[in-house]
């Protein structure tokens, strides 16, 4: 192999808590892996993660730097350093990927210092750019990818499904020659030795607020049952997991193949989590929910967004989806003990400030009525944040607003962009701050009354001292300044949500 062309994988800093393993750059390294060098450098893990970058690049014996980029926080590595290996080593070639890079390519671009963005997914275009930079060959042949050509932006042909049973297997050899595989593994509401695993590509609905409707393009491939359990088995056997969170965009397309890989796991006696839509899974038999709870599963994350019906035909939820099946869904899949997870948008745009506001109280009410119909269902709270996919009503209603994204890559950094895709600093036009107090207020009494099950360190007594501290303002809709709770979850509870770190690992 050529000692000087040797590739960085980096993985921007996510969180300040514990690390999970860094999927994103093992899939990058499995594509190369045997066919170009490459070292891995976990930003989670690092104490000064630049330091680690410029240490390789001295040595003169790297040609590329490859930097997965979510939105939120992630850019708060990936920007400053992408710009500084520009700037004092400008023969370095930077190749972004990540949904971010994806979606915002433009800004990318045009910054000058990202040469190259995979568009979705990696696998095959990424080796195959390394070939053909090594080998000067033609980029236009690459399927999935992003570059210049005399200042003009250049998109190949995307592809967005492959055959994931044809893919490497994940190298966490290499990963363990870095970071120990164990010190990924932590304690969660599911097991002892939690670890993340993705199975699939994409999700075959075009809902107009998420981030990777763009990318797939409403198309959805999945691994096949027998491999996802081979891979699974492999963990088990050699780091003794006991539990997954499955983090797909959607986990349960397929009845079929849950059944399949059900009928696999159930003897290992793993716990997991996986996400999914409301109407598909509520198209499963109950023989099936049945198969899944005796199999492990735990918890599901559901996108219930809201509960006017309405708002659902302009986001573009597709399917079936409706006010009543939600209810009932959540108070039938607690009868096969498996606990809902349910997701809410609050603050999509409208006519009027009053309209606005009207639909946020109404979706407090209805966020009530379903945990009066299963306690135990968990809520989680967003407020609504663009996800331009141009041709949707609510597209044009963002515009209409006022609405726009950094028009440089480093405006990006501003503080007010910091917390954005993590949907709890909107900056969009609509929402006022009477609007937004009441949604963090509510979340607040809401997070008290029921806390969460996945924050693992909260005891018996924490957790009936909040719930009964803030029953009155819970019946009562009195949400105006809880201060008293604010002050326990901060410094008695230390209460964190998972919207923002995942389940709690210790």
């Amino acid at each position: 192999m050529n000692q000087k062309n040797k590739i960085i994988l980096f993985n921007p800093l996510v969180t300040k808590f514990k690390a999970r393993i860094p999927l994103s750059i093992l899939q990058v390294a499995a594509s190369i892996y045997g066919k170009y060098e490459f070292v891995l450098i976990d930003g989670n893990r690092e104490t000064d993660s630049w330091g680690k970058i410029k240490k390789y690049l001295d040595s003169g014996e790297f040609k590329y730097f490859g930097c997965t980029v979510m939105p939120g926080p992630q850019l708060r590595q990936a920007i400053p350093f992408t710009k500084q290996i520009k700037e004092e080593y400008p023969q370095i070639t930077t190749i972004w990927g990540g949904y971010f890079a994806s979606n915002q390519y433009k800004v990318c671009m045009e910054s000058g210092y990202v040469d190259y963005i995979i568009n979705g997914i990696g696998d095959l275009a990424f080796p195959a750019l390394l070939d053909a930079l090594e080998n000067q060959l033609d980029l236009h042949q690459i399927n999935n990818l992003i570059f210049k050509v005399k200042d003009v932006i250049v998109k190949t042909h995307k592809i967005t499904s492959i055959d994931m049973d044809s893919l490497q297997t994940l190298p966490y050899q290499e990963l363990e020659k870095y970071y120990p595989i164990q010190s990924y593994l932590g304690k969660t509401y599911l097991g002892k030795k939690t670890t993340l695993y993705h199975s699939s590509f994409g999700c075959p609905f075009t809902c107009s607020f998420c981030g990777i409707v763009p990318i797939f393009e409403a198309r959805w491939k999945g691994m096949s049952a027998d491999r996802l359990y081979q891979d699974i088995k492999y963990l088990k056997d050699q780091y003794k997991i006991d539990s997954v969170e499955f983090c797909d965009n959607n986990f349960f397309v397929s009845e079929k193949r849950i059944r399949a890989f059900c009928e696999l796991i159930e003897p290992e006696k793993i716990q997991w989590w996986g996400e999914a839509r409301i109407d598909t899974l509520d198209k499963f038999s109950d023989d099936t929910l049945a198969l899944m709870s005796r199999a492990g599963c735990t918890m599901i994350f559901l996108g219930a967004e809201t509960g006017n019906e309405d708002t659902l035909k302009a986001i573009d939820k597709g399917g079936t989806q409706n006010a009543a099946q939600m209810i009932r869904f959540a108070e039938r899949l607690g009868q096969f003990n498996i606990i809902p997870e349910y997701s809410f948008v609050l603050g999509f745009p409208a006519e009027t400030p009053q309209q606005v506001m009207a639909m946020i109280d109404e979706d407090i009410e209805f966020i009530k009525k379903v945990k009066q119909a299963n306690p135990h269902t968990e809520i989680i709270l967003y407020v609504y944040s663009p996800v331009l996919t141009e041709g949707s009503d609510l597209y044009e209603k963002v515009k209409a607003s006022g609405f726009v994204f950094p028009a440089k890559l480093d405006d990006w950094l501003a503080q007010e962009w910091k917390g954005f895709d993590l949907r709890k600093n909107p900056l969009t036009p609509w929402l006022t701050a009477p609007m937004i107090d009441k949604i963090r207020n509510f979340e607040v009494v809401l997070n008290a009354r029921y806390p969460t099950v996945q924050d693992v360190k909260l005891s018996s007594l924490q957790r009936k001292a909040i719930a009964f501290l803030s029953k009155v303002r819970y019946q009562t809709n009195f949400f105006h300044f809880p201060v008293e709770l604010k002050l326990l979850q901060r410094f008695w509870l230390r209460y964190r949500q998972p919207e923002t770190e995942g389940a709690t690992m210790l």
